[in-house]
C-alpha cells in the first residue's frame, strides 16, 4: 500500500487553519481586487477556485458579483465553505488531478502554493489537464506559487509560533527537487503533540510554462508579489502566473494527453 499523502490529514485539520488562515483577511480582499482590475474581469462571469480551503477567496469574488464555483479534496474545510453557500458561490469536494466541468469557466484561480503537492510528474500534468479543460477558449488561469530561488535563499531552519494557545515548532529544509516543513503541534487539548511534514516540489517558471503549453495554456504575464510587481527570480518572494487557454485548442488534442 503506498504511504497516505500528507496533505489529506493536514489540510483536514483544524490547526492548519490556525497557522495560515485565521489572520487580517484585508491582504487577500487588496490582492483580488488588484487582480480583477488587471484582468479586467466583469462581474457575472464565472470562476473556478482551485484548492478553495475554507473559502476565503471564493467569498470574496462572489462579494464582487461573480459566479463562482470552490473545490478543495478537505471533506471539512468544503463542510465550513457550505455555511457560505448563496445563489452565486457553492462548493464541492473534489481532487484537482480528477476531471471537472468541462469548457465551463471563463476564470480559474490556484491561491497560496495549492500546488506541487503530488508525487509524480504525471500527477500535476493532471492537475493542471483539469484546470484546462474547465475553462472555456481563451480562459484565464492564475497561479500564485512561491518563488523557488528566493526561497532557497530565505529559507529560515526554525521557528517556534504561539496562535491563540497553540505552539506550532517550524523545522525547514530543502534538497535539490523539493521543500520541507516539519511541524509540530502542542495544545492543551491534545493528549501527545501532533506532527505533520509539508512536501513541494520545486517549480520554476520553465517548469510552469511547459506543464501549461502541454495543456494547451500560454503563459501571458507573470508577477513576483500580491501588489502584482513585476517577476524577479532572485528579488521576488512568489511566482504568479497568469495564462490563457488558446482559442484554438480543441478538445480532441487534449484528450491525447
Amino acid at each position: 500500500m503506498p504511504e497516505r499523502e500528507w496533505f489529506r490529514d493536514w489540510f483536514d485539520s483544524p490547526f492548519y487553519h490556525k497557522l495560515y488562515f485565521e489572520r487580517d483577511e484585508k491582504e487577500a480582499e487588496a490582492f483580488l481586487k488588484r487582480l480583477v482590475a488587471h484582468l479586467q474581469m466583469k462581474p457575472g462571469g464565472r470562476v473556478l477556485d482551485v484548492a478553495c480551503g475554507r473559502g476565503r477567496h471564493s467569498k470574496i469574488f462572489a462579494a464582487m458579483g461573480f459566479d463562482v464555483t470552490g473545490i478543495d479534496l478537505s471533506p471539512s474545510s468544503i463542510a465550513f465553505a457550505k455555511q457560505f453557500e448563496k445563489d452565486n458561490l457553492e462548493f464541492f469536494i473534489h481532487d484537482m488531478r480528477l476531471p471537472f466541468w468541462g469548457n465551463y469557466f471563463d476564470w480559474a484561480f490556484n491561491f497560496f502554493t495549492s500546488f506541487g503537492y503530488f508525487r509524480t510528474r504525471r500527477e500535476h500534468d493532471a492537475a493542471i489537464r483539469t484546470i484546462s479543460r474547465s475553462l472555456k477558449p481563451g480562459g484565464t488561469l492564475v497561479i500564485d506559487y512561491l518563488n523557488v530561488h528566493y526561497a532557497e535563499e530565505h529559507l529560515l531552519p526554525g521557528i517556534t509560533k504561539h496562535y491563540n494557545g497553540t505552539t506550532y515548532d517550524i523545522e525547514k529544509w530543502d534538497n535539490e527537487s523539493h521543500f520541507y516543513k516539519k511541524i509540530k503541534i502542542s495544545d492543551d487539548s491534545l493528549t501527545s503533540p501532533l506532527v505533520f511534514t509539508e512536501i513541494i516540489e520545486k517549480f520554476s517558471l520553465g517548469d510552469f510554462t511547459d506543464m501549461l503549453s502541454y495543456q494547451g495554456m500560454q503563459v501571458e504575464e507573470v508577477f513576483g508579489d500580491y501588489e502584482l510587481h513585476s517577476y524577479d527570480v532572485k528579488k521576488t518572494p512568489r511566482l504568479i502566473v497568469v495564462a490563457k487557454k488558446r482559442p484554438n485548442v480543441q478538445q480532441s488534442m487534449l484528450n491525447e494527453h
